[in-house]
């Protein structure tokens, strides 16, 4: 038999490290599919730690420290609870007046799709209307079950947001205690390297997590005032939606602000909302030329072709919950890489 040669056992031992890892991630992959409550539920609670972790630092010098997690916590739950009472407020305060610019605007959008280019014949947007009606009441019972399903599903979410208070609670109290132990569990040799790399992943995280939490706070205020002071119905929820949205880069803020062109257009008309369709662009290059390189500065860049990668891949694999947490995962885990190859010993710094 002929001897093998170098580059076929090079790629060989390659192939079969590739193997073993891709077995590793769909492994990891399907536990988390299989409790991606739980998945979700540590997620939150690590992000509300990262959040709470200095005010509670800065309580707990002058009161104890399951006070200063009290204090911290109910806190952050009276102003959650008074944005969402800001924005219900709102909601209702301009409903009558949004109903009317409504119709007001499907009456006006009805001619403007009437006339050239468009042509439309003057009865398909009724004939649309009655299609949707007779839908909704051919289909009610499937719709009743659907209700009820979601009845349910907000069953879960309550159990996981509550699994998520309670995370942040043990985190915030303990979470250096809780860290040190298990990293006094493993073997000798993979303590250092769990330390350096737990502590790298922590910081990238944190930064990650009040870098988006600053850029999504930025973006609805830019939006909240241009909605406002263009005269758009429900200024102060879709700045709320443009908050939330916000936490998926690249994809989020276009999205939420498609939905307040619709909007728009509904109740102002074409030139209002293409106003809207224009603030797209301006906050996408606000966003990705000055608030991502200036704020992220203090976590781990990533190009953005990682980025939207990473995106699209947790969207597919765990819809918008992966999207969500698709790019500060991949952020820890490029700088826990970092980290431990800066710490082996002969790797210089800037290597």
């Amino acid at each position: 038999m002929p001897p093998v040669s170098s580059s076929l056992r090079t790629a060989a031992s390659y192939a079969w490290r590739l193997l073993v890892v891709g077995a590793a991630v769909y492994a990891i992959f399907a536990v988390l599919g299989r409790f991606h409550e739980i998945t979700v539920a540590l997620f939150l609670g690590l992000v509300i730690t990262a959040l709470l972790a200095s005010p509670t630092r800065w309580l707990a010098r002058s009161l104890p420290r399951s006070l200063a997690v009290a204090v911290c916590l109910l806190g952050s739950v009276v102003l959650l609870m008074g944005v969402l009472a800001l924005v219900g407020e709102a909601v209702a305060g301009e409903s009558t007046t949004l109903v009317r610019e409504f119709r007001e605007g499907l009456g006006s959008i009805e001619k403007w799709l009437e006339r050239p280019p468009f042509r439309l014949n003057p009865g398909a947007l009724e004939d649309i209307q009655s299609r949707i009606g007779a839908f909704l009441s051919s289909h009610r019972s499937t719709l009743l079950n659907t209700a009820l399903s979601g009845a349910g599903q907000l069953v879960r979410v309550v159990a996981v947001l509550a699994l998520a208070v309670f995370s942040a609670v043990l985190f915030l109290h303990g979470g250096e205690r809780q860290w040190s132990w298990f990293c006094a569990q493993l073997p000798a040799a993979a303590r250092e390297p769990m330390r350096v790399g737990g502590r790298a992943a922590w910081v990238t995280f944190t930064g990650y997590t009040h870098g988006i939490v600053l850029i999504a706070a930025t973006n609805a205020i830019l939006v909240g005032v241009a909605l406002f002071l263009l005269g758009v119905p429900l200024a102060v929820p879709l700045a709320l939606l443009e908050f939330l949205a916000a936490f998926v880069p690249l994809v989020g803020s276009p999205v939420a602000l498609a939905v307040a062109a619709v909007i728009a257009l509904a109740a102002k008309g074409p030139l209002i909302a293409g106003v809207v369709i224009a603030l797209i662009v301006v906050i996408g290059q606000i966003e990705g030329h000055v608030l991502h390189p200036l704020v992220m500065s203090w976590a781990v860049r990533l190009h953005p072709l990682v980025v939207a990668i990473s995106v699209a891949a947790g969207a597919i694999a765990a819809g918008v919950v992966g999207a969500v947490v698709a790019v500060p995962l991949v952020s820890v885990i490029w700088s826990v890489h970092t980290a431990l190859r800066r710490a082996r010993p002969g790797v210089a710094d800037g290597s």
